[in-house]
């Protein structure tokens, strides 16, 4: 199998972006939330238990919680999420110790107000964990759960961790019996779950274009060479100019559309041109839909009638 450049710089820049997804996530979780002693969702949560339990970092239970859903999850999620949340796991617990270490000497959280502590924190952790997901990563824990369930059902991602990690924050009532620390992980599970779906949605969006040009075909081509994205040609009336013209139309992600102008305005800066965003695009080269239909069994001239037996 051929490797191309292509191929390189997508894979350097997913695994660039996923660990600056787990450096914010372990400077947001050990810099301002573990210091209060607050215990948030998911494995991250187990392992704050069993660190204020026992005094063992919280990287390694961590990461050995980590092993075990990624054996359950390689089948259900592919190999690519599997080697990556590996990637993610790793160096989640790898920046989780050293940041432990770091803030235990030089600590930055707001001593006199948790509240605005938290906050920070998990906008940090669903941050990170957003730029994790969008690049088909993860920083482990019940993201695993998340994206195991998100793959075969139309839930979103921070929601699904909402539910999980919401299990998780109310059992360790029972293990300290203080109500306060499980409320500001209620806090903490809110703001990261609201974060990462902001994240993850901002990347998902996509921007529609309506093009009128002379050169239609030298943009369509130039679109399709360097962007990889289909146009569609439609063929229209200018009511002013009683003329039939051609038009555009093109999809693209958010992210794309700076470069879908400088494309149209290098061969044709007189382009007559409109953009709508559009929430979500299922179909080849965007989003997979993960709503499943249900297929009947069409006899008797394809009516759509339950056949009789």
């Amino acid at each position: 199998m051929k490797i191309t450049r292509d191929a390189v710089w997508h894979t350097t820049k997913d695994y660039s972006i996923i660990t600056l997804g787990l450096i914010f996530y372990a400077v947001g979780f050990c810099g301002f939330i573990l210091p209060h002693g607050v215990i948030t969702g998911g494995l991250a949560g187990i392992a704050a238990l069993i660190f204020f339990k026992t005094g063992i970092p919280v990287a390694y239970s961590f990461y050995t919680l980590n092993i075990i859903l990624l054996s359950i999850a390689y089948r259900i999620v592919g190999r690519g999420f599997v080697l990556k949340t590996i990637y993610g796991a790793s160096g989640l617990s790898l920046f989780m110790l050293i940041a432990q270490m770091f803030f235990k000497s030089h600590p930055v959280y707001l001593e006199h107000d948790i509240l605005l502590s938290c906050i920070i924190g998990a906008v940090l952790c669903g941050v990170g964990t957003g730029l994790a997901f969008t690049h088909n990563g993860s920083t482990g824990g019940t993201d695993i759960v998340a994206a195991m369930v998100s793959k075969y059902r139309q839930i979103s991602v921070g929601r699904m961790i909402l539910y999980v990690d919401l299990f998780v924050i109310s059992s360790s009532y029972f293990i300290k019996y203080n109500i306060e620390p499980v409320v500001y992980g209620y806090v903490v599970l809110i703001f990261l779950s609201y974060m990462c779906d902001m994240v993850v949605n901002n990347n998902k969006q996509a921007v529609q274009f309506s093009v009128f040009s002379k050169k239609w075909s030298a943009i369509a081509t130039a679109v399709n060479a360097e962007m990889h994205r289909g146009c569609t040609i439609l063929e229209g009336t200018g009511w002013y100019t009683k003329q039939e013209v051609k038009m555009l139309l093109i999809f693209s992600r958010k992210s794309e559309a700076l470069q879908v102008y400088r494309i149209i305005y290098s061969i044709d800066p007189n382009a007559f041109v409109s953009q709508g965003n559009v929430n979500t695009i299922y179909g080849e080269g965007f989003d997979k839909s993960k709503v499943k239909a249900k297929i009947r069994d069409l006899k008797d001239g394809g009516t759509g009638q339950p056949h009789q037996p």
